[in-house]
């Protein structure tokens, strides 16, 4: 008989950064799933400009997020955490197993994934690079990226659809990207804006707020 969620001790370690969306994805994953009382949070400091031992101990790649399993062995990056975290409750699953489910919403993943990686390398280019070293016709094509995600998911998104990793992954992206500033998606999309909104306010979301900034 499984253990209620009640009686579950964290046998897992997600080191974690308050103000990363691919970290956040996992840790809303996780409580969507049910998991979070098996999931010990560590927060750590991470930038391409700012080592982190313990973090390149655990990931070659000095990246979060990371599981850490109650074996040791450790998991990177977003994506496999949130499968393996998929198969250890008993609820719907948030990564369906049957296309074409499966691949709708690895797609939607995928199209929010991408959305953050534009966004951090248009904010590296407006932001975080020292200014004589921006390059602004990368920071455009950066942005277009991200206006044309955002025009799309006006024209496409169901808000009716059952929550799955894809819409776990748009909702943080999305609130990263307001978190810090970089490009309105709100104006002119009332479809995604209430999306947005409400999803908002689901409770893996309101424990899970970004603070902080990069420490470069």
């Amino acid at each position: 008989m499984p253990q209620k969620s009640d009686d579950l001790k964290p046998d897992h370690q997600l080191l974690y950064q308050t103000h990363s969306p691919f970290a956040r994805k996992v840790l809303v994953f996780a409580i969507e799933a049910g998991l979070q009382q098996r999931i010990e949070v560590i927060h750590h400091e991470t930038s391409p400009t700012n080592r982190n031992d313990a973090i390149f101990a655990a990931n070659p790649l000095g990246k979060v997020p990371v599981l850490v399993l109650p074996d040791g062995m450790t998991l990177y990056d977003s994506l496999v955490i949130c499968d393996y975290l998929d198969r250890l409750h008993e609820g719907r699953k948030l990564i369906p197993h049957k296309a074409p489910k499966r691949l709708h919403a690895l797609r939607l993943h995928a199209l929010a994934q991408g959305m953050c990686d534009a966004g951090v390398l248009y904010r590296w280019e407006t932001a975080r690079r020292p200014e004589p070293l921006r390059y602004p016709p990368l920071a455009e094509g950066q942005k277009t990226k991200l206006i044309e995600t955002f025009n799309y998911l006006e024209a496409s998104l169901d808000p009716k659809h059952p929550i799955t990793i894809g819409h776990i992954a748009l909702a943080t992206g999305l609130e990263w990207i307001e978190f810090r500033a970089l490009a309105d998606f709100k104006t002119g999309r009332p479809k995604l804006s209430q999306w947005y909104e409400e999803f908002g306010t689901r409770p893996s979301m309101v424990q899970t707020r970004y603070s902080g900034q990069t420490h470069d």
